[in-house]
C-alpha cells in the first residue's frame, strides 16, 4: 500500500519537479536540457540509438552516479570493469548538472548517457523498458523505493557499489522504513566501503549475505598530470603560500572571509617599510605580495586564499562575499587558458569557479582546510587532497567520511581544529603567516608525503568491486 502511495505522490508532483528543474537551469542551464529523459520519455531518434545500443553482442551495465563526486569515482570502476569485459557497454545515468558534465567526458566506444528518471512507477517502468539493462549499479547512497521495486519485479540484479551510510542517515531513515527496507532488502549485493558502513547498511534493510566490505572507489582515482602540472604552474608564478578552502558549503565562506580579513586588519595596522631601492627591483622581478613586516627589511610573501565552492551555482553569491569583505579577488575563469596576469597574482583571494580542476587546486596550494567539516554538514571527500600531497585541516563535522578522516589523521596527513578561525590560524601558522613561526620545510613535506602514503595504502577497491559485478553481467545471471 504504502509502495502505490509513494508512486502516486511522485507523479501528481511532476509539475513541481519540472518547476524546479527550470529554475535551476536559470544558473546551471544543463538542468534545463532534455527534460523528458527525467519522466522517461525520449524522442524517435533517440529511441533509434538507443535499439542499436541494446541490439550489439555483450553485456549492458547501467550506472547511476548522481553528482560529480560519485562520477569521477565510478570512472575507476568501470575502467576495471572492461578489462574484465571488453565488450562492455555502458548507460551513464545521473541527477546533477555537475555528474552529467563529468560522464560526458568519461564516454566510452558503445556508452549512452541519460538522465535518471524521477522514482514514480511510470518513469521507471519506461526507462526499464527502453534501456533493457543486464545489471544496474547505484554509487554509494543512491537506493530509490520506486526502481529498486521495478527492478527486483523484473529480475534485475541491482548493486550498491561503494555503499555508504553515515549514523545521521540511518537514523533519518528509521522514518521512513516501510519504504527503505524493501529497497536495501532487494539489493543482489552491497559493496560498503568500511565495516562501519556495512554494519548500518545491514541495520537500514540490505541482506547481510549480501553485504561486503570492498573499500573506497576514491582511493583508486589517480590525479590527471595534467591538472597537477597547471597548478604547479600556477603556483611558481604566485610565489607565495596558498591556503585553499576546498568544497566550501554555504554559511563557511563568510566565516572564512572574516577571519581572513581580520588577518589583513592586523598586518595593516602595522608600520610599512620604506619603498626606496627596493621599487626597482620589484619592477624588474615577477609580481609578489608581501606583507609589510614592519621593520624596514625584507617582507615575507603574503598567504593567498583560494576557495573553491562546492556548488557551482554558488559562484556568483561567493564572489560577491569576498567584494563585500573589501578583498581583492578573482575568478579563475577570468584568465581561461592564458597565465594569469600581474593583477591576479597580487589579489587576495582567488575564486576556483571551475569544474575538473581540483587537482590542481590542490597541486598549487600549501594547505587545504575541508569544506563541509566547519558545518554540520558532514564533510566533503579528503582522498582526493591526500592522493595529490595536500595537507587539510578539518572541521569537527565529519560524519561523511569518519573512517577516511581518523585514518588521515592518524597517519599524519589531516589534523582537526575546533572552527574555521583556528584553521586559518593553524594554516598560517603552517605557511609562515600571522600566528607564529611556520612548519619548517621538512616537517610540511612530511605530512605531503603521509598524504600519498596513506592514499596508495588503501587502493584496490576498484578490482574487487569489478569482480563482484563481474558474476551479474553474466547471461542469466541471477537478481539475488
Amino acid at each position: 500500500m504504502i509502495d502505490a502511495v509513494y508512486g502516486a505522490a511522485l507523479t501528481l508532483a511532476g509539475p513541481l519537479l519540472r518547476a524546479r528543474l527550470a529554475w535551476r537551469a536559470r544558473r546551471e542551464p544543463l538542468y534545463g536540457e532534455r527534460v523528458a529523459e527525467r519522466f522517461g520519455r525520449y524522442d524517435a531518434a533517440a529511441l533509434e540509438e538507443f535499439a542499436q545500443w541494446r541490439a550489439r553482442p555483450g553485456a549492458r551495465l547501467w550506472l547511476h552516479a548522481v553528482s560529480l563526486g560519485e562520477t569521477r569515482a565510478a570512472a575507476a570502476l568501470v575502467a576495471a570493469l572492461r578489462t574484465r569485459q571488453p565488450g562492455l557497454r555502458v548507460l551513464w545515468t545521473h541527477g546533477t548538472a555537475t555528474g552529467r558534465a563529468a560522464g560526458a567526458e568519461m564516454l566510452g566506444p558503445g556508452d549512452l548517457q541519460v538522465w535518471q528518471p524521477f522514482d514514480s512507477p511510470g518513469a521507471v517502468r519506461r526507462f526499464f523498458e527502453v534501456f533493457e539493462p543486464t545489471a544496474g549499479v547505484l554509487m554509494e547512497t543512491e537506493v530509490w523505493p520506486g526502481l529498486a521495486l521495478q527492478a527486483r519485479q523484473r529480475g534485475l540484479p541491482l548493486i550498491l557499489a561503494n555503499a555508504r551510510l553515515s549514523e545521521r542517515s540511518l537514523s533519518r531513515g528509521r522514518r521512513f522504513a516501510a519504504l527503505l527496507r524493501p529497497a536495501f532488502g532487494g539489493l543482489s549485493a552491497v559493496l560498503a566501503q568500511t565495516e562501519d558502513d556495512a554494519a548500518r547498511l545491514v541495520a537500514a534493510g540490505a541482506d547481510a549475505q549480501r553485504v561486503q566490505v570492498t573499500g573506497n572507489l576514491k582511493f583508486d582515482m589517480t590525479p590527471a598530470p595534467q591538472q597537477l602540472a597547471l597548478g604547479q604552474t600556477w603556483k611558481r608564478s604566485l610565489q607565495r603560500p596558498v591556503v585553499l578552502m576546498a568544497s566550501s558549503r554555504e554559511g563557511e565562506e563568510a566565516e572564512l572571509l572574516k577571519a581572513w580579513s581580520q588577518c589583513l586588519e592586523r598586518m595593516e595596522r602595522m608600520e610599512r617599510p620604506a619603498a626606496g631601492a627596493q621599487a626597482t627591483a620589484a619592477d624588474e622581478a615577477p609580481p609578489v605580495a608581501t606583507w609589510p613586516d614592519g621593520a624596514g627589511g625584507t617582507a615575507s610573501p603574503r598567504p593567498l586564499l583560494l576557495i573553491v565552492p562546492r556548488h557551482p551555482q554558488r559562484f556568483d553569491a561567493v564572489a560577491s562575499l569576498v567584494g563585500a569583505c573589501g578583498l581583492k579577488g578573482v575568478r579563475r575563469s577570468a584568465f581561461g587558458e592564458s597565465r594569469p596576469a600581474r593583477a591576479d597574482l597580487l589579489a587576495d583571494v582567488w575564486l576556483g569557479d571551475s569544474l575538473g580542476e581540483m587537482p590542481a587546486y590542490y597541486a598549487m596550494a600549501d594547505v587545504a582546510l575541508l569544506g563541509g567539516s566547519f558545518q554540520p554538514l558532514g564533510g566533503q571527500n579528503l582522498i582526493e587532497a591526500a592522493a595529490c600531497g595536500c595537507p587539510v585541516l578539518m572541521g569537527p563535522h565529519t560524519f561523511n567520511f569518519a573512517e577516511a578522516s581518523q585514518g588521515a589523521e592518524a597517519a599524519g596527513a589531516a589534523a582537526r581544529v575546533a572552527d574555521l578561525p583556528a584553521a586559518v590560524d593553524q594554516a598560517l601558522g603552517w605557511v609562515g603567516g600571522l600566528s607564529g613561526p611556520a612548519l619548517d620545510g621538512p616537517a610540511l613535506d612530511g605530512r605531503r608525503a603521509a598524504g600519498l602514503a596513506f592514499a596508495a595504502r588503501h587502493r584496490g577497491a576498484a578490482l574487487r568491486m569489478a569482480e563482484a559485478i563481474d558474476a551479474f553481467l553474466a547471461p542469466g545471471s541471477p537478481a539475488g
